[in-house]
């Protein structure tokens, strides 16, 4: 196991070495930053100003949003966008409660550099505050032309959704892009005992029970994704 830690360490959050700045808030893998600048250029020429709200996350950052949403500092929502009462579940239930929009630590496809959240700034005015909402990104919302656009140009720059819809696992995300090429030879590489190792070495909210279920929440959550 000693010769994985290097690559679980980059599949997991605990190695940003390949990540570089996109902007002064966000990093990308250096891989993906060719690409991605493309992508903005091309989304310019049709009145689409690229926004970043999230890229590269680390395992420590997506470590405390875990544990603010077990312990209901910040809102749990269900498909509906109803706030879910996390007091009232446990186990499975609880776990899988925050998994419908919030990634288990050390698997978050953002660990990987390869994924972005994206709007279109020039949909809103400069004071919109970005909630990431379905409703955001569909027929009568600020951001359809956005939508629109990936569903016809996306993959002629290597990006694809891998939330498209909703397949049982994670609920539908049309604002979250993936970087195609590198992202599927992580997702191949990335096993279940690279997680279970990461996670029995590194503390994280509800740990027992993400250990005691993962192989049902690696299944359904993190290998289900929309193929490009």
């Amino acid at each position: 196991m000693t010769s994985l830690i290097p690559e679980v360490g980059l599949l997991t959050g605990l190695d940003s070495s390949q990540m570089r700045e996109i902007d002064h808030c966000h990093l990308l893998h250096q891989q993906v930053l060719p690409a991605f600048r493309q992508l903005a250029r091309a989304m310019a020429t049709e009145g689409i100003e690229l926004r970043v709200v999230s890229a590269w996350r680390g395992f420590e950052r997506q470590a405390k949003i875990w544990r603010a949403k077990c312990e209901g500092l910040r809102p749990v929502y269900d498909s509906t966008q109803q706030i879910v009462d996390i007091s009232t579940l446990q186990g499975l239930a609880k776990l899988e409660a925050i998994m419908l929009y919030s990634a288990l630590p050390g698997a978050s496809r953002h660990h990987w550099g390869t994924e972005l959240d994206i709007y279109d700034a020039a949909a809103v005015p400069a004071d919109y505050e970005i909630q990431l909402q379905p409703a955001e990104y569909a027929a009568d919302g600020p951001f359809h032309k956005l939508t629109l656009w990936l569903d016809k140009h996306a993959a002629d720059y290597g990006f694809f959704l891998p939330y498209k819809v909703y397949q049982g696992g994670v609920a539908a995300e049309p604002w979250h892009i993936s970087y195609q090429p590198l992202a599927s030879q992580y997702q191949t590489a990335f096993s279940l005992s690279a997680l279970q190792y990461t996670l029995q070495h590194h503390a994280i909210a509800e740990q027992q029970s993400v250990l005691q279920h993962l192989p049902t929440l690696f299944q359904r959550y993190i290998t289900n994704i929309c193929e490009a």
